[in-house]
């Protein structure tokens, strides 16, 4: 047993403890949109969406990845003879809650609006491309 009485009290540092909040990101042009439908209904949205896309085997094929302005990401497979238009329908048909809305498709890099919807993927350079979707 040790006398301390003649020492200054230091008061003894905390636990470290984590930041256990919730974070937004900054910087978002989007507002926040709210999704209604549960994980398996969106499921079934994205299923008939994708099943509704008619390709053709006997023509050359791409993968076309859309970020979403809720956060989601959806990759779809679109003949080179597709529209961007095909792809706007796509969107919807899988969120069916963005056709009330108002949005715009843009190029990752350099960053372009795809305001021409009747342009083929192959004519837009869209070939194996990353799309991403802004509310306006």
């Amino acid at each position: 047993m040790e006398d301390h009485r003649d020492e200054d009290f230091v008061k003894p540092k905390g636990a470290f403890k984590a930041f256990t909040g919730e974070g937004q990101k900054l910087g978002s042009t989007a507002p926040q949109v709210l999704s209604t439908s549960s994980p398996a209904q969106q499921a079934e949205n994205e299923a008939k969406a994708s099943s509704s896309i008619l390709i053709d085997e006997s023509e050359p094929t791409t993968n076309i990845q859309i970020r979403l302005a809720d956060g989601g990401r959806l990759v779809q497979k679109f003949n080179h003879s597709h529209r961007i238009s095909d792809i706007r329908l796509f969107i919807v048909d899988a969120r069916p809650a963005m056709a009330a809305t108002s949005f715009i498709l843009m190029t990752t890099f350099p960053n372009k609006e795809l305001a021409d919807e009747s342009q083929t993927l192959k004519e837009a350079n869209l070939l194996n491309a990353v799309i991403v979707q802004r509310l306006t």
